[in-house]
């Protein structure tokens, strides 16, 4: 019997639920159940803010430095010879007073922390973009510089920090791991290859993006602020509209290419960001932000823009419609990516499914509108708590940003094009394994496999250059799980027992659709837009199970996956799973000690490297 059921009887007393996972775990049930009487999240509502009345905000692009002092350890990173770094970069993580909204006690601002793209820049959040391209590696040193635990002004997060490149194809030390923390006043250097898995151009990715990843405070820290945009594009996603070689797309570019990170906020009465720690089910604000301001407006010419929409959670999932007008009707939006993949070809939806995490670049095409309309996103997926939605489309929704359409100011040369590029092939002969992760809620713990996370526990031992399948199956009936595994990206093969074709979307919940290879009069716009044939995100629904398939190139190390209800992963449902040597793979679980020698992890900080060159230097 599940602790949910003791529950749903009115079951006092001893919880006999979960007896492996409270077997393992028993101290931590008293930080893992909440106090008795702590209100819920919105039971104290933020400050009235009126909607669109404060302009979005879209963070600077990221400049690249001569050199770095001191300079990188090339022994520090894996394949440094193969992708030596061509640009150089240095961020700052710092405490800042953020202006929500520009009316109200938002005026005022609210305490915050965010990323500075240079050490006399202003700090933002969303941090500072990353545009950069497939075969340039750069070097990323990020700098921790908050305030220490009892200087900071945000009380609720950690000012102890690492930082994930989500849906980077990258080495373990710069993959932002959560146990590869560093403290105020330290830095780590993240290398990033900017090279698809195994070489194959069908595996390149376009919109990713950076946030915290500190063990168990994840929620928090992105909450507070840490997170950005990190673009990729190669010689047909340009990043040029006017490029004319034959090979480019020639997708809206520039200032017509805006990225909108989505958090919903809670704001206590003096317009400061509330963060509830007791709550372990998942954190809802009432505040929709886009790029961290309330409910903004856009100014949009009357051409074709390309949005790339972030949920940036942590536990809100997201039904988005494009509204015409006040009260409708709705429009269509032309989809082009999900989870930072190109689709094999454009598609038209009335809507966009978006769970904790999860992208989808769109084209919206503002030429069929007149100057003076206003266009709106609107959210429809009713969610009463932090476990998942409930299901239900509601009207009329929540509108929480403003398209005003004025004349365009030259003709617009972008263009959408019939196809992108084909899916990764599924070679079932490079399959060493079959591996079932099971998703639970077990006596208070968020488990995998019965298990919470131990960082010195390895749950999977993959084999490089191999391929695997696993099965994500979501034992629970009211909550909802997005589960992300870094490092790869995986193909979908069933959804709750059918087998998915590659010409196949789910069309919504349990709905799975042809969409692709189809004629132009069998073609019709779907009704929702989930994501595509390859993720990063597997969005468990209650009760579902998905099998996919996953491949491991290019480098070794340890990584994980957890559930990307960031309140969830904190609490504890994450796994480690490592790559090994061909040869060397297991089905876990291992001790760490048991896989590799006793060693100790040089910090970037100070590395050998830097001693031997002063040594060289006397």
């Amino acid at each position: 019997m599940k602790r949910r059921d003791i529950l749903r009887l009115g079951g006092v007393g001893t919880v006999l639920a979960g007896r492996a996972a409270l077997a393992q775990n028993q101290d931590l049930l008293k930080y893992l159940c909440p106090p008795d009487g702590i209100p819920p999240d919105l039971s104290r509502p933020s400050p009235p803010a009126a909607p669109f009345v404060t302009e979005l905000f879209i963070p600077p692009v990221m400049q690249p430095v001569a050199k770095l002092d001191p300079p990188p350890d090339p022994r520090a990173h894996q394949r440094w010879g193969d992708f030596t770094p061509k640009k150089f970069y240095e961020i700052f993580e710092r405490e800042i007073v953020w202006q929500y909204h520009v009316q109200g006690p938002y005026a005022k601002g609210s305490l915050s922390w965010g990323f500075a793209g240079s050490k006399d820049a202003k700090a933002v959040t969303p941090g500072p973009m990353y545009r950069e391209k497939y075969g340039v590696p750069v070097l990323v040193r990020r700098h921790n510089d908050l305030p220490p635990v009892g200087q900071s002004k945000v009380t609720w997060a950690l000012p102890s920090t690492t930082s994930h490149l989500h849906n980077g194809h990258t080495a373990s030390e710069s993959d932002g791991n959560p146990q590869d923390w560093i403290d105020p006043g330290e830095f780590w250097d993240h290398h990033y290859a900017n090279y698809p898995s195994g070489g194959d151009p069908r595996e390149k990715l376009a919109t990713l993006w950076y946030h915290d990843h500190r063990l168990d405070f994840t929620a928090s820290n992105v909450y507070a602020g840490l997170a950005g945009f990190y673009h990729l594009f190669d010689e047909r996603d340009t990043g040029n509209e006017n490029d004319t070689s034959p090979e480019a797309w020639r997708l809206p570019s520039g200032s017509y290419d805006i990225p909108m990170l989505i958090h919903d906020v809670l704001f206590d009465q003096s317009g400061e960001v509330v963060f509830n720690a007791f709550n372990t089910a998942g954190i809802l604000g009432d505040m929709v932000t886009v790029n961290r301001k309330i409910r903004p407006f856009l100014k949009v010419e009357r051409r074709k823009y390309r949005i790339r929409l972030y949920n940036g959670g942590p536990s809100r999932f997201y039904q988005i419609f494009l509204r015409r007008g006040e009260k409708g009707p709705d429009d269509t939006m032309t989809i082009i990516t999900g989870d930072g993949n190109f689709q094999p070809e454009p598609l038209v939806a009335k809507s966009v499914y978006l769970s904790p995490a999860q992208r989808v670049d769109i084209i919206l095409d503002f030429s069929k509108f007149k100057p003076g309309e206003n266009i709106y996103f609107v959210n429809r997926l009713e969610q009463t708590n932090g476990q998942g939605p409930t299901g239900m489309v509601v009207e009329p929704g929540d509108a929480f940003l403003q398209f005003r359409v004025v004349e365009a100011t030259a003709p617009d040369p972008s263009r959408v094009p019939e196809f992108f590029r084909p899916l990764p092939e599924v070679d079932m002969s490079l399959v060493k394994a079959y591996r079932t992760f099971e998703f639970d809620y077990d006596g208070g713990l968020w488990t995998i496999n019965g298990r919470v996370f131990d960082p010195n526990r390895i749950d999977a031992g993959i084999e490089q250059g191999s391929a695997e399948i696993w099965t994500f199956r979501n034992m629970g009936n009211d909550w909802s799980h997005p589960i992300h595994s870094h490092f790869t990206e995986y193909i979908l093969l069933e959804v709750n027992g059918r087998k998915i074709h590659r010409s196949e979307i789910e069309e919504g919940p349990r709905t799975m659709t042809k969409v692709y290879g189809l004629t132009a009069q069998e073609r019709r716009p779907i009704g929702v837009f989930m994501g595509g044939p390859r993720r990063d995100v597997a969005t468990l629904l209650p009760g579902d199970e998905m099998k996919v398939y996953m491949r491991w190139n290019d480098f070794l190390g340890k990584h994980v996956m957890h559930c990307h209800n960031v309140v969830h992963e904190d609490h504890s449902m994450m796994i480690r799973w490592d790559i090994v040597p061909p040869g060397h793979g297991f089905a876990g679980p291992k001790k760490a000690t048991d896989v590799y020698p006793p060693h100790l992890e040089l910090r970037p900080q100070a590395s050998s490297f830097q001693e031997d060159q002063a040594g060289k230097e006397e």
